[in-house]
């Protein structure tokens, strides 16, 4: 499948830094990414390149605080593009949550940010390194080792041109943290 063959490189990346459930003291540092959170292939309208957007959720427990964060990697999913410079997105936006839960429980909301990357992604035709400029960090709290910890996400965007409006997608959470 083709979106296999893009999605190497993030993976490759998310792999560095996957993990699966993390034990921890409030005063370890430890992280937990998911190797993949979700993608959206998207063909924009007129003689723009097909691209691939990619996402990562992670969570981290260092110094008894717990962040949350969402990286967003992307790329053209063709070699040569008639127009690759034209605008794509009228609106690009990632929503980052801390999230915790009671064992059994369902996830409550603790922080969360939205980041506009409209500028970034129209920028920039793909983005595959993990800088801050495509880092999603929700605000952080004070660290419950009583409660499982994970960073969730979801991804908003506006395609210039095709008519459709805000489209909003669902992204898979990080691993939980616990511990």
């Amino acid at each position: 499948m083709k979106t296999k063959k893009y999605l190497a490189t993030f993976a490759a990346t998310g792999g560095l830094l996957a993990g699966a459930i993390a034990f921890a003291s409030p005063a370890a540092a430890v992280s937990s990414c998911g190797e993949s959170s979700g993608s959206v292939e998207i063909a924009f309208p007129g003689k723009k390149p097909q691209s691939l957007y990619s996402f990562m959720n992670c969570a981290d427990v260092s110094n008894g605080k717990v962040s949350a964060w969402t990286w967003t990697n992307w790329q053209m999913m063709v070699d040569v593009a008639e127009d690759p410079r034209g605008k794509r997105f009228a609106s690009f936006k990632v929503t980052t949550r801390l999230e915790k839960r009671e064992w059994g429980g369902t996830d409550t909301v603790v922080t969360t940010t939205t980041c506009d990357l409209t500028k970034l992604v129209n920028d920039n035709l793909g983005w595959a390194a993990l800088e801050k400029e495509n880092k999603c960090l929700a605000p952080s709290a004070t660290y419950d080792k009583n409660m499982w910890w994970s960073s969730d996400s979801s991804v908003s965007y506006d395609i210039e041109g095709d008519d459709k409006g805000v489209i909003t997608k669902q992204l898979t959470g990080s691993p939980l943290l616990f511990g």
